[in-house]
């Protein structure tokens, strides 16, 4: 049976500090909040924009609504490629993809921004699926977001090219070979949620802590790490 790997975007394939905390500051700056200091803001990494609002700053929902509005203003042409991609991440989904995995995006950025920023930076070939929320605030929740994840990439294998009475027998299998990657706690919980194998990863924006806290399968340090541990299991 096929392997699969889903992997969470910011701070995990790509370091998008900047381009976030920035779209962040001008957000807030609209709503009457001054706030010079960058480092403040990586909170709002990983999680939905409107509940980090919310959360945050103590915003009302309507509030919110127009704070995300606001952001998106400067992300859609500018915060969208203040980012990066970590290094050694298109080295790794090579040889993910030589090994015959298959690989989705699984991210609570909006789906039509995480395809530009995948095609933008040329690592948008290596994925099988990508899945993201919705422009209208639809499927911002992380098991949301990995359910249609799981959906998507399992569809592309040719052993469920039809329905059948073992298809959930199958589906659970499947589940056994799946991995999700990511560096928030959203990202195990995700993970735990739809029955996958979970893997934190603490290069990103989300503390060793916060996701020991979830319980993940795995936890890597390093890209380097994350590799040994996705290809070991693959060979298995």
């Amino acid at each position: 049976m096929k392997k699969y790997v889903l992997f969470d975007l910011d701070g995990t394939l790509t370091d998008p500090m900047v381009g976030i905390t920035t779209c962040v500051q001008y957000a807030l700056a609209a709503a009457g909040i001054e706030e010079p200091d960058l480092q403040k803001l990586t909170p709002f990494i990983g999680p939905p924009l409107k509940q980090s609002f919310m959360e945050f700053y103590g915003f009302s929902d309507e509030k919110a609504e127009r704070a995300v509005e606001k952001y998106r203003e400067r992300f859609k042409d500018v915060g969208i490629f203040e980012n990066e991609v970590y290094e050694g991440i298109p080295e790794l989904l090579s040889s993910l993809k030589k090994e015959g995995m298959l690989l989705s995006v699984a991210s609570s950025k909006p789906e039509v921004f995480v395809k530009r920023i995948l095609t933008h930076f040329s690592i948008d070939s290596y994925f099988d699926a990508v899945v993201g929320s919705e422009l209208d605030g639809r499927r911002t929740d992380k098991k949301e977001v990995v359910a249609e994840a799981l959906k998507r990439l399992y569809e592309k294998d040719a052993e469920k090219a039809e329905k059948t009475e073992g298809t959930a027998l199958l589906d659970a299998a499947k589940r056994k070979c799946t991995y999700m990657v990511g560096d928030r706690k959203f990202d195990i919980i995700g993970a735990k949620a739809e029955g996958v194998i979970s893997v934190g990863v603490t290069y990103g924006y989300g503390s060793e802590e916060e996701l020991l806290a979830e319980k993940p399968d795995f936890l890597a340090h390093s890209v380097d790490e994350l590799k040994e541990i996705l290809i070991g299991n693959i060979k298995d």
